[in-house]
C-alpha cells in the first residue's frame, strides 16, 4: 500500500505537495476548511481543524499528519499525539511558530541572534521599551499574524491602544511582543529540512523582497552573499531546526542589518513562500522535501540546478476574468518562465500564483519573471 500523508489545511501549499506526492507514489489526503480551496485536486474532506473529533477522524486514515498552516490548536495536536498519530512537525516544535513570545524566549535560550525584545501587557511597559530603544519599535500580536498582519511599527505607546484594549477584554489575558526597530539592508530566508531520525539538509540562503508585508520576490541564492553570510545563515537554520526538534521544512526569516549582523525575524514550520523557487530551481523542491521529511525518508539534494533562480508572486490577478485568460500571452512572451497558479479567484492583494525563472544571467531572468507576472495584472 502507498504511504498516505494527511495535510491539515487546503491552501496552495497543500496543493503544491500533490505533484511530488504523485511522482513518489504517495497518497495525499487534505482536510480543507471549505469546499473549492486551492488543494481541491487532492482527495480529502472538509472540516473544522479546531475540532478534535474532526481532526482525529481525518488522521485515522493516514500514516502521518502535517500542515498547510500553523493554526491548529495545541489541544488538538496533543490529542493526536496521545492517540498515537504521527504528527510532523509535532506540537512541541509547532508551538514556537504559533506563539512569537514563546519563539523569542526559546531562541534566546538557544543563543540565536535576534532583535532586543520584551513582553508588554500595557501601554506603560511599551512606552518604557520605546524610551530605551530610540523611540521606535515593532509591536506584534503573538499569535495569528501573517503577511504583515498583526505587525505595527510604532513611535508611541498610544498607537497600540486598541490591541491592549482587546487583551483586556479577553478572559485569557496575555501580552504583546515588542521588538527593537532594526535598521536592515535587506531580508533573507534560510530553509532547512529535518527528518524525524535527525538528518538535516540546508538550502541556499535567499533574498526576499516584501511589499505591504507580503513576499513579492525571491532571489536564489541571495545576491552578494559571501561565504561568511551563507555559512552563518545555514548554521542558524540548522541550530534552530535541531534545537526546536522540527520535522519537515523550516523557514527562518532573517534581517541583514546595516551593521553587518544577521538576526532572526520569524519562523515557519512548513513549506514557505521563500522556497517556491525550488520547484524549478533546485534538485529537490521544498514540497518533495517536506514529504520526505515527515515520512522519515532520506532527504533529497537541495542544490540549485542553475546559477540563479527568481520567483515573483502573482498578487491580485486580473480585474476581469481569471488567470487562465492570460496564460497564452504569458507563455508566448516568456517561454522559459514556469507558471504556477493556485486555482484561486483574483482578488486585490491575494496570492493567486507565482512565476519562476532560472538561468545564468540574473538580470535576464529577473526581467523575464517580472514581465511574465505583470501580464496577469491590469
Amino acid at each position: 500500500m502507498a504511504l498516505r500523508v494527511g495535510v491539515v489545511g487546503g491552501g496552495q501549499l497543500a496543493r503544491m505537495m500533490i505533484a511530488p506526492a504523485v511522482e513518489l507514489g504517495i497518497e495525499i489526503e487534505v482536510l480543507a476548511e471549505e469546499r473549492g480551496m486551492a488543494a481541491r485536486l487532492a482527495a480529502g474532506s472538509v472540516g473544522d481543524y479546531t475540532d478534535i473529533a474532526t481532526v482525529l477522524a481525518f488522521a485515522r486514515d493516514v500514516d502521518v499528519v502535517t500542515f498547510d498552516h500553523e493554526h491548529v490548536p495545541q489541544q488538538v495536536l496533543r490529542t493526536l499525539v496521545a492517540e498515537g498519530v504521527a504528527v510532523h512537525p509535532g506540537p512541541d516544535a509547532l508551538q514556537f511558530a504559533q506563539d512569537k513570545l514563546l519563539m523569542r524566549a526559546r531562541l534566546e535560550e538557544l543563543g540565536m541572534p535576534q532583535p532586543d525584545w520584551a513582553s508588554v501587557s500595557d501601554a506603560e511597559q511599551l512606552q518604557d521599551f520605546l524610551d530605551a530603544h530610540g523611540g521606535r519599535a515593532v509591536v506584534k500580536t503573538p499569535r495569528g499574524g501573517y503577511d504583515g498582519k498583526g505587525v505595527r511599527v510604532v513611535d508611541a505607546a498610544t498607537e497600540a491602544e486598541d490591541w491592549f484594549a482587546a487583551l483586556a477584554e479577553d478572559a485569557r489575558g496575555g501580552s504583546l511582543l515588542v521588538e527593537e526597530f532594526v535598521p536592515f539592508t535587506r531580508e533573507l530566508a534560510q530553509q532547512v529540512a529535518r527528518r524525524a531520525s535527525g538528518e538535516v539538509r540546508a538550502y541556499p540562503v535567499v533574498e526576499t523582497v516584501q511589499r505591504d508585508g507580503v513576499c513579492a520576490e525571491v532571489f536564489a541564492p541571495a545576491p552578494r552573499a559571501g561565504e561568511r553570510l551563507r555559512d552563518a545563515a545555514a548554521r542558524i537554520g540548522i541550530a534552530i531546526a535541531e534545537g526546536l526538534g522540527v520535522t519537515g521544512m523550516l523557514a527562518v526569516e532573517l534581517f541583514e542589518t546595516t551593521d553587518d549582523r544577521i538576526l532572526v525575524n520569524e519562523l515557519a514550520m512548513r513549506p514557505h513562500n521563500s522556497g517556491h523557487w525550488t520547484q524549478d530551481g533546485a534538485v529537490t523542491s521544498q514540497f518533495e522535501q517536506h514529504l520526505r521529511a515527515v515520512l522519515d525518508l532520506p532527504l533529497g539534494d537541495p542544490s540549485p540546478r542553475q546559477p540563479w533562480a527568481v520567483m515573483v508572486n502573482i498578487l491580485g490577478g486580473p480585474a476581469q476574468g481569471g488567470l487562465e485568460s492570460r496564460f497564452a500571452s504569458a507563455m508566448a512572451a516568456h517561454p522559459s518562465v514556469k507558471l504556477h497558479t493556485y486555482g484561486k479567484a483574483p482578488r486585490p492583494g491575494r496570492k493567486v500564483g507565482h512565476v519562476n525563472a532560472t538561468g545564468d544571467d540574473l538580470e535576464d531572468i529577473v526581467y523575464d519573471a517580472r514581465a511574465a507576472a505583470a501580464l496577469f495584472a491590469d
